[in-house]
């Protein structure tokens, strides 16, 4: 899957699940509950144990695209990708990372706060934007960068749920990643995964197209 490839499939499908919980036996079991609500894109941040474990065991899986989280570096960005990661996000934008993506062919998706960092981001070749942490008015804002920056692909990951994630496509979101909405850390506690499984299909009817 080409970096193109996957902003198309992301495009389609609307919506990532974001695991990160630092649970190892929480890890795997809830992933599968978020495949089984729908989801067809998974990311792993680093800080869940054994993170790359699960990336190369998900990334066997057809039909399901798996990322990492998290990367902070280039030895972060290589260790991903050799372990099946085809897309890469961070909290931050380094262009240093983004330039190691682009070099190992896989999509990369840095932390944006401000219009300036989404327009530094893009300019350094990320794909799309992470929009973290959201502000407030999240949709709001995602609208006002996008009416002079419209070629900008602005993916919110926080702040976005069941109650708002409409809004933020309306908003011209291009995509948005589920994190607490999706993998609330209290069932995670108590292994309630029939609850991120309901959850998850609860989201992904939110994001539906209209």
């Amino acid at each position: 899957m080409t970096p193109a490839d996957f902003v198309t499939f992301f495009h389609e499908q609307r919506a990532s699940a974001i695991l990160r919980t630092d649970l190892a036996v929480a890890a795997a079991p809830a992933m599968e509950a978020a495949i089984r609500a729908g989801f067809r894109i998974c990311e792993f941040t680093l800080t869940v144990p054994k993170a790359l474990e699960h990336v190369a065991a998900f990334s066997k899986r057809e039909g399901i695209v798996v990322g990492a989280g998290t990367v902070l570096t280039v030895e972060d960005a290589r260790r991903a990708v050799e372990a099946g990661a085809r897309f890469l996000v961070s909290p931050v934008v380094d262009e240093v990372v983004i330039e190691e993506a682009t070099r190992l062919g896989v999509a990369m998706m840095p932390g944006t706060h401000t219009p300036t960092e989404m327009l530094r981001a893009h300019r350094a070749g990320s794909s799309l934007q992470k929009l973290f942490p959201a502000p407030g008015n999240g949709p709001a804002f995602v609208k006002a960068c996008l009416g002079p920056m419209p070629f900008l692909r602005i993916v919110p990951t926080s702040g976005v749920d069941e109650s708002n994630a409409a809004a933020y496509f309306a908003a011209g979101a291009f995509a948005v990643g589920f994190v607490a909405p999706l993998f609330d850390p209290a069932d995670l506690r108590e292994r309630r995964f029939d609850r991120v499984e309901a959850r998850g299909r609860e989201l992904l009817a939110a994001c539906a197209a209209p």
